[in-house]
């Protein structure tokens, strides 16, 4: 895959989490990942279609980080995952890739979005509807973990 098209997401991702929530994340190394579960406690996932691709955009945090974000972004903070912090997550997801859908957009590539699902519970599985190679960035920061999970059909 193409890092050109991964790098719109990770920079949407620092971008949004930093102005909308104070948030540093710290990048990880990113790698192929070869199954379907989440490395996490709830997950965004957004579709996208394109006259160039189709391909799938998720992002899973640890309840711990969500619970950081929702806390700095609400002022609220909630003793777990619920229905708020999973409209949050579905937010931020579509927040993220609309920026990267602007990066993507200056260098030429096109796409919709669709509406983010957002799916929560341990063990919880990330679904990408497309044949491409699913690349899985990891995130640290001292609240919690995240991860971006990038898949598209060939580019």
């Amino acid at each position: 895959m193409n890092v050109e098209f991964i790098n719109p997401f990770l920079s949407s991702l620092i971008n949004v989490l930093a102005t909308m929530a104070q948030t540093e994340l710290t990048p990880g190394k990113p790698k192929i990942k070869k199954d379907e579960v989440a490395r996490g406690d709830v997950s965004g996932l957004i579709g996208m279609v394109g006259p160039q691709t189709k391909g799938s955009f998720s992002i899973t945090f640890d309840a711990s980080l969500a619970l950081a974000i929702m806390e700095r972004m609400l002022g609220e903070r909630p003793d777990k995952i619920n229905e708020e912090v999973t409209d949050m997550v579905g937010e931020i997801t579509n927040m993220v890739t609309g920026g990267a859908k602007n990066l993507l957009g200056e260098k030429g590539y096109d796409f919709d979005m669709a509406t983010p699902i957002v799916v929560s519970g341990p063990g919880h599985t990330i679904t990408h509807k497309c044949e491409g190679p699913k690349i899985i960035m990891p995130f640290t920061s001292p609240d919690g973990n995240a991860n971006i999970e990038v898949s598209f059909d060939k580019l």
